[in-house]
């Protein structure tokens, strides 16, 4: 219906220019009223009651192709650290595509920096689905044309599909004392974090440092002082989060890392031992998911895409997420003994709405000549 629903609003702007054009007083006029109108109503029926082999064989912008064929190959494109997750999930999927559908869907992946992966699709990169670190990635997208508006209330939760809260990562023991993000300004401590520019995740961090003192009474003023030294204190900025954990954890750079607490928990769980501090006062990370309505058109991927993203927002899909270490988007399964044992709680959870969303927090902070830059600038005098 969602496919349709284009069509029709496509239509009826044709319906409207003919309208505006012509006059029932000619010939021609009537003529071209005539036939927009039989056109409308054929896809009104269509709609209303039409099989799905009549509507794809008339919409004109999407390729059914993909139905019709015993395999489809589906490109997910995510930011780093959903790797794991997807590697566990994709397989139930496919397994569960095949049994209700006799298809077999084999997936192409790739995984960086979610900033990097936006512009490789807005580049050309045929995406299917984009799984980002954050809606306002997905929003530029949009922007490009290749995602239709409203992706985000065509599946639940505002299209969040994975959630998480930033970790502080220290060296075995804790040597600097670190347990508040306001020891991150100390002189005698070194931080580790990807580059805001290139980095979804390195934009979370920026939020959260920003937010704990927002959030704790201060003032934009003394925001912007905590967070220029803290930045002060980071001795190189990596290209995305996966790289920002190899820094610290393999280079032995930094005394502390900053980084979603799934990546923690998902260390852990590989029999590394990592010591740790969830802040009371944090930030909600949010992971949106969107089919890529241009490609899927494209390719004739859309009803696969479609189950895949619906598929992610299953309790079986989302306990993977919860034993790879990202909260749930799902409700029922956030409160689930498994999510609420693993899962400190925060006490004041900071959101992008409180930063009046993604499009004022990218002109404010992260904007050629915005706070961030300013900040880069003052750090390099």
């Amino acid at each position: 219906m969602s496919l349709w629903q284009r069509q029709l609003k496509r239509l009826e702007a044709i319906a409207e220019h003919r309208i505006n054009r012509f006059r029932l007083n000619s010939l021609k006029g009537f003529v071209s009223l005539f036939l927009v109108g039989t056109v409308l109503s054929v896809a009104l029926a269509a709609c209303s009651g039409g099989s799905a082999s009549n509507s794809s064989s008339e919409t004109p912008s999407a390729n059914p192709v993909a139905a019709r064929k015993d395999n489809v190959e589906l490109t997910l494109v995510s930011f780093a650290v959903t790797k794991a997750a997807h590697e566990a999930i994709i397989p139930k999927f496919v397994e569960q595509w095949k049994k209700d559908h006799n298809q077999t869907v084999t997936f192409k992946q790739s995984y960086g920096g979610s900033g990097s992966q936006t512009r490789a699709v807005i580049d050309g990169l045929e995406a299917d689905i984009v799984h980002l670190a954050l809606a306002g990635d997905t929003q530029k997208i949009e922007k490009a044309g290749l995602i239709q508006p409203g992706w985000e209330k065509e599946v639940p939760n505002n299209g969040i599909v994975s959630k998480s809260v930033a970790a502080l990562i220290t060296r075995s023991g804790n040597p600097k004392g670190i347990k508040t993000w306001e020891d991150l300004a100390k002189d005698d401590v070194k931080m580790i974090t990807a580059d805001p520019k290139t980095s979804g995740i390195a934009r979370w961090n920026f939020l959260a440092l920003w937010n704990s003192v927002i959030k704790t009474g201060g003032d934009e003023v003394k925001a912007t002082e905590f967070v220029t030294k803290v930045y002060n204190n980071v001795p190189v900025l990596t290209k995305d989060a996966r790289e920002a954990t190899d820094t610290f954890a393999k280079q032995g750079q930094g005394d502390v890392l900053i980084n979603y607490e799934n990546e923690v928990i998902l260390a852990q769980q590989k029999g590394e031992k990592v010591d740790y501090i969830v802040p009371d006062v944090n930030i909600s990370i949010d992971n949106p998911i969107a089919v890529v309505d241009k490609n899927v058109d494209k390719h004739g991927t859309r009803e696969v895409a479609e189950g895949f993203v619906k598929f992610l927002y299953t309790p079986e899909a989302q306990e993977e997420f919860v034993k790879l270490g990202f909260r749930p988007g799902n409700e029922e399964v956030a409160q689930s003994k498994a999510a609420t044992d693993k899962f400190p709680k925060v006490k004041t959870l900071g959101t992008v709405a409180d930063f009046g969303g993604w499009e004022a927090i990218d002109q404010k902070f992260f904007a050629d000549g915005g706070v961030f830059d300013k900040i880069q600038a003052q750090k390099k005098r």
